[in-house]
């Protein structure tokens, strides 16, 4: 699953990054990725995203100080986006969700965009760690 699971996660966050920038159709991009193994958990992820997308981007704003998700690069906005659907609606382990969002980063976006990455969702992780600690 670990391959696939990375596989899957570009597919996604291929998809999300031409949606959010050109506007072209999720199910249109995801269609090019017919028969991979990977299509889909990167389906889910793309549905995850699209129907959870408000309460996301406001966490994210909530814990990216002084960054707008508007001037966030397009990669490291939508990597957000998926880290942290892993996070809160897809019970992936914290640790394999964010090395998952930095590696990504490290390969499509700028060098400073996965500490940057790692930084929002360790907190976005703490912070949900610490509200279910009694």
């Amino acid at each position: 699953m670990a391959v696939r699971g990375r596989s899957a996660r570009r597919i996604a966050l291929e998809t999300l990054y031409e949606h959010d920038v050109a506007g072209a159709g999720t199910a249109e991009i995801l269609s090019r990725y017919q028969g991979q193994k990977a299509l889909g958990y990167a389906e889910k992820l793309v549905a995850g995203v699209a129907e959870h997308q408000a309460a996301i981007d406001d966490l994210i704003e909530s814990c990216a100080e002084d960054w707008s998700l508007s001037r966030m690069p397009p990669v490291d906005r939508n990597l957000l986006r998926l880290g942290v659907l892993e996070l809160r609606y897809l019970d992936v382990i914290p640790a394999v969700a964010i090395d998952e969002a930095v590696s990504l980063a490290g390969a499509y976006s700028t060098a400073d965009s996965g500490r940057f990455i790692n930084g929002i969702l360790g907190r976005i992780a703490r912070d949900a760690a610490e509200a279910q600690t009694p």
